[in-house]
């Protein structure tokens, strides 16, 4: 089975999820709010994608992979907020 990346809590950019059953998904659900994580679903725009190439937090042949683009993101996420605290 394909594991979470501790730290960010997404999948690796170069692997795709593993189907997982109902009881797998609510334990990991369980992990990720014991260690203060929360899992959403967000939209972003094409232009919000090429801020993120622009940044250079992600690689333009990437733009299409949903688990660079989150990695990017965490990436944006980790400067922006951790620095603002």
């Amino acid at each position: 089975m394909t594991t979470l990346d501790a730290k960010t809590a997404v999948m690796p950019a170069t692997k795709q999820p593993v189907p997982r059953s109902a009881a797998e998904r609510m334990r990991a659900h369980r992990d990720r709010r014991k260690d203060g994580l929360r899992c959403v679903m967000i939209q972003l725009f094409e232009e919000e994608v090429d801020n993120l190439i622009r940044k250079g937090l992600l690689n333009a042949d990437a733009r299409n992979n949903k688990y660079a683009v989150c990695e990017a993101l965490h990436k944006h996420l980790d400067l922006t907020l951790r620095a603002a605290s």
